[in-house]
Formats: structure tokens, sequence, C-alpha cells
């Protein structure tokens, strides 16, 4: 869902796919229950944005997923004033609604915001839990269905963008990583349609190219991209073709690199 849209709310039966890795399951649920803000660090397309998801689904309640951006202020959370058929009308952002609804308000990649935008969290990740709205003279209580979820990416950020220890502080936290190997050929398999033996095969090329961040690579493929490889592959798309569009191009623009993916691609297939 986009800020603009409305919540999305899935019974636990429609939950979307996703499978568990360890107890972060058991843990946002603990989050949930007992109304603590959680913070999810992980890589690019490690399944975060996938797992609240799944857990907004599970514990039925809606979700406001914002990704944030350069250009995102606090009042494009918060909401607005607008002009509506000669009116001036107040429009509540994202995480007013979900403050006012008891739902759940995801940020991905909370560090791209501007800085306004993480002194406004702060009263609500505290055992205040309340959002003021200076433009409207508010002072909103979050209710106990209200819950705040952050995501980033640490191996991405620099120093100019990442989270201050006194907001950082104010969540729990949980580290994502891709899955393992089994694991992941299981996730790309039933994301994708594709026969789990041929998915074995761009499992392994996943780890051999992750293998490469920091050196050729700023960031390893990831799981998102190998459902892509697979799901074309799946389509009828040949696996040279396939890979080439979902896991070497999305890397690099440097034809040097991309010579030397494709050469790891012939190492691992043949």
């Amino acid at each position: 869902m986009t800020m603009a849209g409305t919540p999305k709310m899935e019974g636990a039966q429609d939950a979307p796919f996703y499978l568990e890795q360890g107890p972060e399951c058991a843990l946002f649920e603990t989050a949930y229950r007992h109304q603590m803000p959680l913070l999810l660090k992980g890589p690019t397309g490690c399944g975060k944005t996938r797992f609240v998801a799944h857990m907004a689904a599970r514990l039925g309640r809606p979700l406001y997923t914002v990704a944030c951006h350069d250009d995102l202020t606090a009042a494009d959370l918060i909401g607005r004033y607008l002009l509506k058929g000669g009116d001036t009308v107040w429009v509540d952002g994202p995480l007013t609604r979900a403050v006012r609804e008891g739902a759940i308000c995801y940020l991905d990649e909370v560090v791209e915001a501007r800085k306004d935008v993480t002194v406004v969290l702060h009263p609500l990740t505290d055992d205040r839990r309340i959002l003021p709205i200076d433009r409207t003279g508010e002072l909103l209580e979050a209710g106990p269905g209200f819950m705040l979820v952050a995501s980033y990416n640490p191996g991405y950020q620099n120093i100019l963008k990442t989270l201050k220890p006194s907001t950082r502080q104010r969540f729990l936290s949980i580290s994502f990583d891709f899955p393992p190997p089994d694991q992941e050929e299981q996730i790309v398999a039933t994301e994708s349609g594709l026969d789990p033996a041929r998915v074995k095969g761009l499992v392994r090329l996943a780890g051999k190219l992750r293998g490469l961040k920091g050196q050729d690579l700023e960031e390893g493929v990831s799981t998102r991209l190998v459902i892509y490889a697979a799901s074309l592959m799946a389509h009828g798309m040949p696996l040279n073709q396939a890979v080439e569009t979902a896991m070497i191009e999305p890397l690099t623009d440097d034809d040097d690199v991309k010579e030397g993916l494709r050469d790891i691609v012939m190492a691992v297939f043949g």
C-alpha cells in the first residue's frame, strides 16, 4: 500500500507466504502484545517487508506501509491542510491514520527519510504512545492495536544516513539475513512455481554472487531477484536469459563486472 491508499487487511488464512527462520514471528507477536515498537535490520530483498505483511495478516491488523525517501517529511506522515472544493480541510497522513485506527505502520528504510521524521516518532516509541499534531492542536493517544515497525539496511548506510542511538534504542530490534540455502530453495520454489530441482542452481548462484559484495558488487543478489529469475524460467524463459535479466543486469552497470558475473554463471551451470 502506498501512503495515499487504504490499509491492507487480510485474515490469517490469507497471510502472504513467509517461511519462518527463527523466533522472529514470536518476537513480533510479543512486541505487538506489549505495545513495543520494532526495528528490522537486514540487507535489501531478504524478506523484511514480506515478514511485516505476513505478521499484520496473522494478527488481523490493518497495515500502512510507507516507503521512505530523501524528500519524505514529518508532514507526509502526520498530514497537512489541503484545498478541496474551495475549502481548506485537514487530511491525515498514514502515521496519523494508523494511530487513529489502531493499525500497524511500517516505515520501510526509515533512515532514508529526513531527520524531522524520526523526531515525530519519539513520543510514539516510549510509554507515552502519543502523536502530537501541532497544526490541529490534537494530541492523539495510540490505541492497543497500534504498532510502529521500521526497517533499514545497516550495510548500505553511510555515516550521514544512520539512526541516532537516541532513536535506535527506542525500538526492539531483529536482525535479518538471507535464508540458508535449503530454506531459500523452498521460498523460491513456492513463490515462483519453478521445479525445486531447477531452483537449486539459482540459489547456489545467488550464494556465489553474494560473496562478491564489497568487492565487485555494492550489494549481493536479493532473494527477491532469485524469485524473479525463477518466475521467468517457470514461464518458459531460457535459464541464461532469465539470469541475465534478473540476477546480472540489476546488480551492476559495469560491463567488466557483468562479464565476471557471467563467468560465475557458467561455472555454476556449465
